[in-house]
């Protein structure tokens, strides 16, 4: 008899036998399809260059911070622009086959009554593209205007009254006055010399005023170098960056778009992350879940495998059978697979653009690699399952293989028992090391815990079965023949138990980390701020506040305290690594920033002199610092500084980590307006006029909005492990109760009527159900005390009605995967009666 015969043969015959392993297999292929393609489309992902167009090479500052002076550790993006120095402009002139080379920088002003203007150089249209439709070009002291940008505006407080310019006009003019804003916090009235035709708010300076008030003075964004006729623009490339070193990085063809657009960076970060970081989790998770079916499935079938065997089928005969099964079944899997993950990555992928955390310009990249990549992951894993799962039916003798598969076998595995309690052992150590460490230790440490305490539990699972029927079993002694049946079955099945229990605790112990990491962290947060925020308003407007709105502010009726705060981010290095960290830069005095924030300062005086700073302490802990040290980071322009630690504080998560002299941040970002303004006292109708005004309430909401992204991140992973773990276990008890029809029947001929076989379902579902739950939750709080101890210094945050649904949802799923087809069974064989 010809294996691949007795293979299809037992798809068309048996094929129900094989639909829970289809299904295992189709969501597994979904997982790893769906993370491949996140993975891959930030690999490749690229923004087609707009500004930049028609620069056929662009040298830019290298937009990622490195950890050590040769570069060799940790990168991570600057958390705003890296610049070059304007001296470099020069040097990529004199490059071979170099017509010119024109800087380029970009700025936000504020234009008459705080309208946001984008300012840019006016060389920069060399590469740009505009042209002037009257006037000429700007001269220092002036600016050229878009045309639209002239329209609708009142001039009634800008135009000089000198021009003679009627103030009821609607227009500016050549020669008209306009007065600006720069981010170096001047008040400058220029003179319009030319109108052009671009978007609406853009204005041009003449390049010594740009490089003068941009607020990075003799710094630029970047340096388009154009070609003398017939130069390629891969040799101009190399000369070019031959000629600037290692000054700068020297882009052509679709680079230039991330250079033009920095968010690509972070965008590429967050979508590998997930791709990679989560992608490898989830794969494993589905993998290993998958695996567990297919195991279940081959080990229904001992019976059949132990009368090949009496019939004289040779083990390498039923080998390849299960071989053609996999080759039959897990391909067809795959593809089925596929699809729904390639639609679940383009959900993911467009709510990452929805929120902001992606480009617009970025298009999702699905190629034949990760599809490729989960039809064969999915084969490899029922190919794999299938041969260790049919190893012994296949290699013992015939007599001895029917006797087997009668009774479960009572004796442990020699080899699966050493690795489970190894397991264990591991998670045990991860969780003792992470109750020792804090931060982004505790949390890689916590990965650890819950993959090892999870692969423990499916190792050990006839042993973890047989102790959970054991303590839950006891409770049904005493409740009726049919609970004491469930009982009975629970403890000489272990090994059926065990395959129903493991993906309920999948289920539990990823959904809980992953959702209660997140209430962790709101809620500390949440406390933290309503401690800390003692201000009566806060002012807010774009592009930012007005150089002078702090002296405003505190010259405004029963206005005692005002602050100005320049928002922005660091990178610190922690643990060999560059993590990222909030930093506030303050505008104003300390005894002003102590009216409107409570900072809990634990150590050291709070000082607000340039060069030194105060530092949240669970983060000067992780950094290996302390008040009188000197704190390595790199500013979020990536330039590396040294600060004196003054002061160590308890509100970091709710406030920022780290606090600063407003001048030691400046400098160093893009916009350099305050970005917010806080007082003690005031009115909301007095303080109008600077800005949209907050009060402790409002800006507690607005700020949580900023998480949301994280929030919905975690939630999404949670659903998509917790939801593919909970899919699992019912398919995996629907399975387990499809192959006791004999058992079924045979109590149904012993006397037992269908209620009372309903009945002892029900009581084996909940015993699985809640053995499954307690393990989860066992899991889940090993993992989160030693995380959120590290990140947050509390105790998880768990909701009572959150863990209820979950605990809950996980109930009733058990409770109709097992009722359905138990029905199903008994009305078959009413019918055959």
């Amino acid at each position: 008899m010809r294996s691949n015969g007795l293979a299809r043969a037992s798809l068309r015959f048996k094929p129900s036998t094989f639909v829970g392993t289809f299904v295992a297999l189709a969501l597994t292929a979904m997982i790893v399809a769906a993370c491949g393609i996140l993975l891959e489309t930030g690999a490749r992902a690229k923004v087609p260059p707009q500004r930049y167009a028609h620069a056929p090479v662009v040298a830019s500052a290298d937009q990622r911070a490195r950890l050590g002076h040769a570069g060799e550790g940790d990168s991570q993006p600057v958390p705003d622009r890296a610049r070059l120095d304007s001296s470099l402009t020069a040097k990529a002139a004199t490059a071979p086959g170099a017509r010119t080379a024109v800087p380029d920088i970009t700025f936000p002003v504020r234009g008459p009554h705080g309208t946001p203007y984008t300012a840019h150089n006016w060389t920069s249209t060399t590469f740009t593209g505009e042209h002037l439709i009257t006037g000429r070009p700007p001269a220092p002291g002036e600016v050229v205007l878009a045309h639209d940008s002239t329209e609708n505006t009142e001039n009634t407080d800008s135009i000089d009254s000198t021009e003679n310019t009627d103030s009821t006009d609607t227009t500016r003019t050549v020669g008209d006055r306009i007065t600006l804003t720069t981010p170096d916090g001047t008040h400058i009235t220029y003179r319009i010399s030319g109108l052009t035709q671009a978007p609406r708010t853009t204005v041009w300076l003449s390049d010594p005023d740009a490089l003068r008030h941009s607020g990075h003075p003799g710094r630029v964004d970047a340096i388009a170098v154009l070609p003398e006729p017939g130069v390629t623009p891969a040799t101009l490339r190399s000369q070019v960056a031959r000629a600037l070193g290692h000054h700068a990085l020297v882009h052509t063809g679709d680079d230039r778009g991330a250079v033009e657009d920095p968010s690509l960076a972070q965008a590429r970060e967050l979508l590998t992350g997930l791709g990679g970081s989560f992608g490898g989790v989830a794969t494993l998770v589905a993998v290993f879940t998958a695996a567990g079916t297919v195991a279940l499935g081959i080990g229904q079938r001992a019976r059949e495998f132990a009368l090949l065997r009496a019939i004289g089928t040779t083990p390498r005969q039923i080998r390849r059978t299960i071989a053609t099964e996999a080759l039959l079944v897990a391909p067809p899997a795959g593809a089925a697979g596929c699809l729904p993950g390639i639609v679940l990555a383009h959900w993911w992928f467009g709510q990452l653009q929805d929120k902001g955390a992606v480009p617009d310009a970025v298009r999702l990249a699905v190629s034949w690699i990760p599809l490729v990549t989960a039809v064969g992951t999915v084969f490899l894993t029922a190919l794999c399952a299938g041969f260790l799962a049919a190893r012994r039916s296949s290699r013992i003798k015939p007599g001895q293989a029917l006797g087997e598969a009668s009774v479960e076998r009572p004796r442990i595995g020699w080899i699966r028992t050493p690795l489970g309690l190894a397991a264990a052992v591991g998670g045990c150590l991860c969780a003792d090391l992470a109750s020792s460490t804090s931060g982004e230790d505790a949390a890689n440490a916590a990965l650890g815990i819950v993959l090892l305490f999870m692969l423990a539990v499916a190792l050990l699972g006839p042993l973890v079965a047989r102790a959970c029927a054991a303590l839950f079993g006891l409770p049904l002694r005493g409740a009726g023949a049919p609970a004491e049946l469930a009982a009975a079955n629970s403890r000489t099945n272990a090994r059926r138990l065990a395959s129903a229990i493991t993906p309920i605790v999948l289920a539990m112990a990823f959904a809980s980390v992953l959702v209660f990491l997140q209430t962790s962290e709101e809620k500390t947060t949440a406390d933290q701020q309503r401690a800390g925020v003692t201000a009566d308003h806060i002012v807010t407007a774009e592009p930012g506040l007005a150089p002078d709105a702090v002296r405003r502010a505190r010259d405004t009726p029963r206005v005692t305290a005002a602050v100005g705060l320049l928002r922005s981010s660091v990178l610190v290095p922690v643990s060999g690594s560059l993590r990222s960290a909030s930093a506030q830069g303050v505008t104003g005095s300390v005894r002003d920033l102590a009216a409107v924030q409570d900072l809990d300062v634990r150590h050291g005086r709070l000082t607000l002199r340039p060069g030194e700073i105060a530092v949240d302490a669970g983060l000067a802990r992780d950094a290996h610092v302390r008040v009188g040290r000197r704190l390595r980071l790199r500013l979020p322009d990536g330039t590396r500084a040294a600060p004196l630690v003054v002061a160590t504080y308890g509100r970091g998560m709710g406030l920022s980590e780290l606090t600063v002299s407003r001048a030691d941040l400046a400098g160093h970002v893009t916009s350099a307006f305050d970005t917010e303004l806080w007082t003690k006292g005031g009115t909301t109708a007095g303080l109008a006029p600077l800005g949209t005004v907050l009060d402790r309430s409002g800006y507690s909401a607005a700020q949580s909005l900023d998480r949301q992204l994280n929030a919905w991140a975690n939630a999404v992973m949670a659903a998509v492990l917790g939801g593919f773990a909970a899919v699992a276990a019912g398919n995996t008890l629907v399975m387990t109760v499809l192959a006791r029809r004999r058992e079924l029947d045979t109590l149904r001929l012993v006397g037992s009527t269908r209620r009372q076989v309903l009945r002892m379902i029900r009581w084996e579902a909940l015993l699985v159900t809640l053995a499954g739950i307690a393990l989860g939750t066992a899991i889940a709080v090993a993992t989160l005390v030693p995380m959120t101890n590290g990140l947050t210094g509390q105790d998880p945050y768990i909701p009572p009605v959150v863990y209820g649904a979950f605990a809950g949802g996980i109930l009733l799923l058990g409770l109709t995967a097992v009722t359905v087809p138990a029905r199903a069974a008994l009305r078959r064989e009413t019918l055959d009666e």
